[in-house]
C-alpha cells in the first residue's frame, strides 16, 4: 500500500506536514485513552483529533487523527495502532483525495459600530448565526481548515469572548475532482 503524501502548509510560525487517519475501534471505555497513551509514550505529536459514533447500534466509534508527520513515521504510527486490541481498521487519507472539515463556533462582542463589521465577516465566510443578543454575536461555521483559519483570523479584529474549534474530520473523496465549501 503506499503511503499517502503527508499535507505541507504553513502555519504562522513553521512549516507542517500532516497525515490524516481514519481509526475504527470499538466503542469502549478506556479506548481513546489508550490510544493517546501511545501517542504520549512514543511521542508521536497529535495535531488534531475528533471522536464519534460510526453506527447506529453505537458498537464502533471513528476516531480522526491528523497526525505531525515529523515526529515519527507513518508506518511505525500504524504499526503501533494496529497492535491495540480496539483498533479494527486504520485508513490513511491523503489530503488531496480527502474531504475535510472543522467547526468554528465564536462569540465576539458587538456594539452599533461594530455589529455590521460581524455581519460582513460572517457573510463573506458563509458562516452562520447561531445566537445573539445586545451585546455579543455567536456565530458557526462548519468548512475546511482553511477556511476556519481565514474567518478566525477575520475575526481577530473584534474583541473576541470565546472562540473554539473542532478536530478535524474527514472522509475519501468520491471523485479526484474537488468539490467547493
Amino acid at each position: 500500500m503506499a503511503v499517502p503524501e503527508p499535507f505541507t502548509g504553513v502555519t504562522s510560525s513553521s512549516p507542517v506536514r500532516h497525515h490524516i487517519l481514519s481509526v475504527l475501534v470499538e466503542n469502549k471505555a478506556g479506548v481513546l485513552a489508550r490510544i493517546a497513551g501511545l501517542f504520549a509514550r512514543r511521542g508521536f505529536n497529535i495535531y488534531s483529533l475528533a471522536v464519534a459514533p460510526a453506527d447506529d447500534s453505537q458498537r464502533f466509534s471513528r476516531i480522526t487523527i491528523v497526525v505531525d508527520a515529523e515526529s515519527a513515521p507513518l508506518d511505525q504510527i500504524r504499526g503501533q495502532l494496529n497492535k491495540l486490541i480496539n483498533v479494527v481498521e486504520i485508513k490513511d487519507l491523503a489530503p488531496r483525495e480527502a474531504l475535510e472539515r472543522e467547526l468554528l463556533l465564536a462569540t465576539v462582542e458587538v456594539d452599533d459600530e461594530t455589529r455590521q463589521a460581524v455581519l460582513d465577516a460572517v457573510a463573506q465566510a458563509n458562516a452562520a448565526i447561531v445566537d445573539v443578543n445586545d451585546t455579543s454575536v455567536t456565530l458557526m461555521l462548519a468548512g475546511t481548515p482553511a477556511a476556519c483559519d481565514a474567518l478566525e483570523r477575520q475575526l481577530e479584529a473584534f474583541a473576541q469572548i470565546e472562540l473554539h474549534r473542532t478536530g478535524r474530520v474527514a472522509l475519501p473523496r468520491l471523485s479526484s475532482e474537488p468539490t467547493r465549501n
